[in-house]
């Protein structure tokens, strides 16, 4: 039984050969601005011209909480955007973030990186603004990608959290 590899680095720079899908959490309402997303817009844009594309035209696509986007931006990376968090703020309701829609972000993004044969990098994701947990997230990553044959590297890094 394979696990979660912990490296210290950036996870928008896997250091592994093949296929690599970077996969993140992005909220509900189309905001991208803050966190890991600034490390993506960085070094390529088109993850948030897709997400934002994504989001604008919602009524005509799968965009909302559980749903994940997969965009190339390069021959042998992909990014993953995943829907898992409510809003940008903690209210009533508690923090953003939605384990049940990483749940099946993750389990949506599974047949997707079979089917390319890929590994897959993130960061903490759902850990930071969006106020998750690891130890609550940790598990679902295991049961959805790990389980499943799926190579995945966690990377921590200073200041980007995820």
């Amino acid at each position: 039984m394979s696990e979660i590899t912990y490296v210290r680095g950036d996870a928008t720079v896997p250091s592994v050969k093949g296929v690599k899908v970077i996969a993140h959490v992005c909220n509900d309402i189309g905001g991208w601005g803050k966190g890991f997303v600034l490390a993506l817009s960085r070094r390529w844009p088109e993850p948030e011209a897709a997400y934002r594309a994504w989001h604008r035209d919602r009524a005509r696509n799968d965009f909302g909480l559980g749903a994940v986007q997969l965009v190339r931006v390069d021959p042998y990376v992909w990014v993953a955007n995943m829907i898992g968090q409510r809003g940008i703020r903690t209210g009533s309701k508690g923090a953003p973030v939605r384990y049940e829609a990483i749940d099946t972000a993750l389990g949506r993004l599974a047949g997707e990186v079979a089917e390319l044969g890929a590994s897959v990098h993130m960061p903490r994701t759902g850990c930071g603004l969006a106020g998750g947990t690891w130890s609550r997230i940790e598990p679902l990553v295991t049961e959805r990608l790990v389980d499943r044959g799926i190579a995945v590297t966690v990377y921590d890094h200073g200041e980007d959290g995820g």
